[in-house]
């Protein structure tokens, strides 16, 4: 692997703030960590606000389209990982001006989530919001399936025509139907011809033989549904287009935007060979390309492939995809001068309203127990396990868990370290639960992190911390999981593990310790051995259907491995 960076760790950092320095007169912070970003004027006119984001990695994807007649912020996660809902709720506070803000992202739980935190944190705030999340990846799922599709290129074409919207004074509720309306009506198919490296490890997010390619491929590597011999560019494209036009309701006289999208490494050559076969075939069906866009709109990183994305516009959506719009990656038809210099800002200036960090006192008690001595020996050993999750996560999904749970591992150490020894148990899980959850905001962080604040609240009213506290904390624990994430028994999932082990720590409240993680660890074990037979029903891993019956779930290895870690501990 051969890169221009400098420490992966400061990767996503410094990109961002080059990105501030190129372009400081259409862009500025919203978030001291500068993760969060808005266009120079946002938060003023009135004007609706619009706020997407995900994992970097994906340039210009994101944070590409802010700028005007776009969207007005973003938050901006690790590569290939969610921001946090602390920086989704920086980047609305800041594109507010009494409008209220739309949600506009990609369907991937992590994001999902996080969004969903922070739209709560700016009801609390009094900033209203609506979401629209795009699904326009067809292999991802089958129709009937529609709302659990990802989120690709094809929602570029939202960001065109709700930020048009927005711009022309629609209130909230209308650009939120033209932004649901296009994604209702978008479609894309994507083909991968060689894989993506994560800059933090090092390695290829998949492999494919010389000579191979994979239809339906992701944006973060994850597996599609057809492998076999690289066909020729009509071949792809024609492949393409049996797909989408099975499912657009396309006829004579209908009109289309058309997007031809480089993943990161394929020359602007092929693109067009791609676009020439699709134009031809759309024009044979007496099918209108009213707008076309060829290039590198959403990339994953130095991926070899392409996707092809069409829009199938009404009259309404036909006016705003032509309006003009501006932001440093993407320029159509502007004839607005670009924002004066006064809106410059410097690297590290925070937005007015950007939440600010403010010291919490510390609520401790005389005798806590030993949670705090158990996490941090348990979290000194969950990094040893990131290759083996890395390795695991990459069959059955983008191949970043070994990053989640070493990083989010460090996050815990540090701010449970930072704790007094007399810490209340709720402030030691609360702390461990927001630092997992910010290290590295994945869905896996998200959920397990936002699982473990959940708990601290169920043992507030504790004096000591003891085998009780662990199954009150656990259940919750596991409550919280089922109920953000969907999941249910059986769904091949980490609740999978985790619900036997809630089981055996509630049956077992007053046996010795060392028993009840001998029972727990059984517990844990047959339960990843018995899933791994099973087909995946939710998350990524379940956009990889029947491939993923063999295999086991990459978040249940996860949780075993922590169990076999406090087994040893005790």
């Amino acid at each position: 692997m051969k890169k221009i960076i400098n420490d992966p760790a400061d990767f996503v950092d410094e990109v961002v703030e080059g990105i501030l320095l190129a372009h400081s007169d259409e862009l500025r912070p919203a978030s001291a960590d500068c993760r969060a970003l808005v266009r120079a004027d946002a938060g003023t006119a009135g004007r609706v606000g619009i706020v997407t984001g995900g994992g970097s990695g994906h340039l210009p994807f994101f944070l590409g389209y802010v700028g005007r007649g776009l969207a007005s912020g973003v938050a901006v996660g690790n590569v290939f990982s969610s921001p946090s809902a602390e920086q989704i709720h920086a980047a609305t506070l800041a594109s507010d001006d009494g409008a209220g803000v739309l949600y506009l992202y990609g369907n991937y739980g992590g994001d999902v989530y996080n969004f969903d935190i922070a739209g709560d944190l700016a009801l609390a705030d009094g900033v209203r919001t609506t979401t629209v999340i795009g699904t326009d990846d067809i292999l991802s799922a089958p129709e009937e399936s529609m709302d659990t599709r990802r989120g690709v290129a094809g929602l570029i074409f939202a960001y065109k025509t709700a930020g048009a919207a927005a711009e022309r004074g629609d209130d909230l509720d209308s650009v939120t139907e033209i932004a649901r309306r296009t994604v209702a009506r978008s479609r894309t198919m994507g083909v991968g011809l060689s894989p993506t490296f994560l800059p933090a490890a090092g390695k290829p997010t998949f492999t494919l033989a010389d000579g191979e390619m994979e239809v339906g491929i992701g944006i973060h590597g994850e597996p599609g549904n057809h492998r076999g011999p690289l066909e020729p560019a009509d071949s792809i494209a024609d492949r393409f287009l049996t797909e989408l036009l099975e499912e657009l309701d396309l006829t004579e006289g209908s009109r289309v935007a058309v997007l031809v999208n480089g993943l990161g490494a394929t020359p602007l050559e092929e693109l067009y060979l791609l676009y020439r076969r699709t134009h031809q075939v759309l024009a044979e069906r007496g099918v209108t390309v009213h707008r076309k866009y060829v290039g590198e709109y959403a990339t994953s990183l130095e991926m070899a492939g392409a996707s092809l994305s069409i829009l199938n516009l009404d009259d309404e959506l036909t006016e705003l995809i032509d309006a003009p719009a501006r932001s440093p990656f993407f320029t159509q038809i502007v004839t607005e001068p670009a924002p004066e210099a006064g809106a410059k800002r410097t690297v590290g200036a925070v937005a007015t309203g950007a939440a600010a960090d403010t010291p919490t006192e510390v609520r401790t008690v005389a005798d806590p127990g030993p949670l705090r001595s158990a996490v941090l020996a348990v979290v000194d050993r969950l990094p040893h396990h990131a290759e083996e999750l890395r390795e695991s996560d990459a069959a059955l999904g983008d191949g970043d868990l070994g990053i989640t749970i070493s990083s989010g591992a460090e996050a815990v150490r540090d701010a449970v370290s930072a704790l007094p020894e007399t810490a209340h148990p709720s402030e030691i899980l609360r702390a461990a639960g927001a630092a997992f959850a910010s290290a590295n905001p994945s869905t896996y962080a998200a959920l397990v992190g936002g699982g473990l604040i959940t708990a601290s609240r169920s043992v507030t009213d504790a004096t000591r911390f003891t085998s009780r506290e662990l199954a009150t904390a656990a259940r919750a624990l596991l409550d919280h999981i089922m109920a953000r994430g969907g999941a249910a028994v059986g769904d091949k999932t980490v609740v999978d593990v985790i619900a036997p082990v809630v089981d055996v720590l509630e049956s077992q409240v007053d046996q010795p310790a060392g028993a009840v993680a001998d029972a727990a660890l059984t517990a844990a074990r047959a339960a990843v051995d018995e899933g791994t037979s099973r087909t995946s029903k939710r998350g990524r891993a379940s956009w990889v259907g029947e491939r993923s019956v063999g295999r086991p779930d990459p978040g249940s290895v996860a949780f075993l491995r922590f169990v076999e870690d406090v087994a040893q501990d005790l």
